[in-house]
């Protein structure tokens, strides 16, 4: 029996230990994933994989403390799709013109509601449906650029995801790898789907 192929995707570690839980949680999905640190790895090296998408990691510290990742997003917005997790959401924002600032309390494994907007990765999913947090940074909602819309907010409009306008780039606060978020992998899963529409399976990047 032949196994149903998924997208080869391209997952930047920020030298965090949710990063095997994504991992886990893509392959199971049907992904073939090439995981790589923030800081071992070139622009060229990110290429030669041909990958049909690109998943950042949460981390520790501001997105200038996570190697490659901001010029990942930079550089490859419009060209890959993107779906940044945590410090990988925040990195999307400041990229694009937002501001990364204190949240309002900090959170560590702990569990909000999140109201969406039921469009792309959030398709089909229960509104709220409830997220684990483990961050002590957000994007500022007065700074968000005119190039992304919020997606996502907790009840008290803390943002909680964002989406690019004209590319496919997506980012959330939450984390939809935590065993705790009971929706996670139906997110992944709708990133995965929109991938393959993005880039069909055997077509790369190209």
């Amino acid at each position: 029996m032949t196994e149903k192929s998924g997208p080869r995707l391209f997952l930047i570690d920020n030298y965090d230990s949710f990063t095997y839980n994504l991992f886990q949680y893509l392959s199971e999905l049907g992904a073939e994933v090439d995981v790589r640190r923030n800081d071992r790895f070139t622009m060229n090296e990110l290429e030669d994989t041909n990958p049909a998408g690109i998943v950042i990691s949460p981390g520790p510290g501001r997105p200038a403390d996570a190697g490659l990742t901001p010029r990942v997003v930079e550089r490859y917005a419009g060209r890959f799709p993107i779906l940044g997790v945590c410090l990988g959401h925040q990195a999307i924002g400041e990229v694009f013109g937002g501001a990364i600032v204190r949240a309002p309390t900090i959170f560590h494994g702990k569990v909000s509601e999140i109201l969406h907007d039921g469009k792309t990765i959030f398709e089909a999913m229960p509104n709220p449906f409830t997220a684990t947090r483990y961050h002590s940074l957000v994007i500022n909602p007065a700074t968000v650029p005119a190039c992304l819309e919020v997606t996502a907010r907790t009840a008290d409009g803390v943002i909680m995801g964002v989406r690019h306008r004209d590319y496919f780039v997506e980012g959330v606060q939450f984390h939809p790898e935590s065993a705790l978020t009971g929706e996670g992998k139906h997110l992944l899963q709708n990133f995965i789907d929109a991938v393959m529409e993005f880039h069909p399976v055997g077509s790369g990047s190209k």
